[in-house]
């Protein structure tokens, strides 16, 4: 299936649900992205699947009741990119040090108050956890997404929140020294070092081929 084949290429590196959903899109570290996994409806339940968020039953489900309901399934698609959107804009400020709209965090706090309303609080180990209800709503694989983006404002790490210095990923940096520079160094961090590598070498045949001539 196409759509699947998009979604699980994907690399989750985010360290964060909301920052996995805004890496959706990838590309350059400067400059609009080039690339997206979302296309439709379809993708987003794949991608809800794919991290976790839904079952296969639950994915299953809502695909047919998409199928069923194109108009407010596209309605549903049209908000997920929206809401992609809002997350890259608030997120994106923290590594540069910025403020995020008024706008954007009320729209955040509306996305999140909804939410809330198709959740319940059920005991978890330790405490207690929320748990999505009406799972034929079509809205429902967004909730985790906007109520994760929320904990991430409220209690953080913000301050932990890096920019990839390969790709326009987003990333919470969990090392010690706070000193990660890469969504991943299986992907950007390899690639950044073959291109020093290879630069280094250029310039060492360009020295040796100086030497040589004098």
């Amino acid at each position: 299936m196409e759509t699947l084949s998009g979604v699980e290429r994907m690399r989750i590196v985010g360290g964060d649900l909301a920052l996995d959903y805004v890496n959706t899109r990838s590309g350059p570290p400067d400059g609009p992205p080039d690339d997206d996994v979302l296309h439709g409806y379809e993708d987003v339940v794949a991608w809800a699947s794919y991290v976790g968020m839904l079952t296969g039953s639950e994915a299953a489900r809502l695909g047919r009741q998409a199928s069923t309901e194109p108009d407010e399934a596209q309605a549903v698609f049209r908000r997920a990119l929206r809401v992609r959107d809002d997350l890259d804009a608030l997120f994106r400020a923290a590594p540069a040090g910025g403020r995020p709209s008024a706008r954007h965090l009320g729209r955040l706090r509306d996305d999140t108050a909804e939410a809330v309303a198709h959740a319940r609080l059920v005991p978890a180990e330790g405490g207690y956890r929320w748990r999505w209800t009406e799972p034929r709503d079509l809205g429902r694989p967004l909730w985790p997404v906007v109520h994760a983006a929320t904990e991430l404002l409220t209690a953080g790490p913000l301050d932990r929140i890096k920019a990839c210095a390969g790709c326009r990923f987003l990333f919470v940096d969990e090392s010690k020294n706070r000193s990660r520079r890469w969504c991943s160094m299986d992907d950007c961090g390899t690639a950044a070092k073959i291109r020093r590598y290879v630069a280094r070498r250029a310039a060492s045949q360009r020295h040796a081929l100086i030497t040589k001539r004098v």
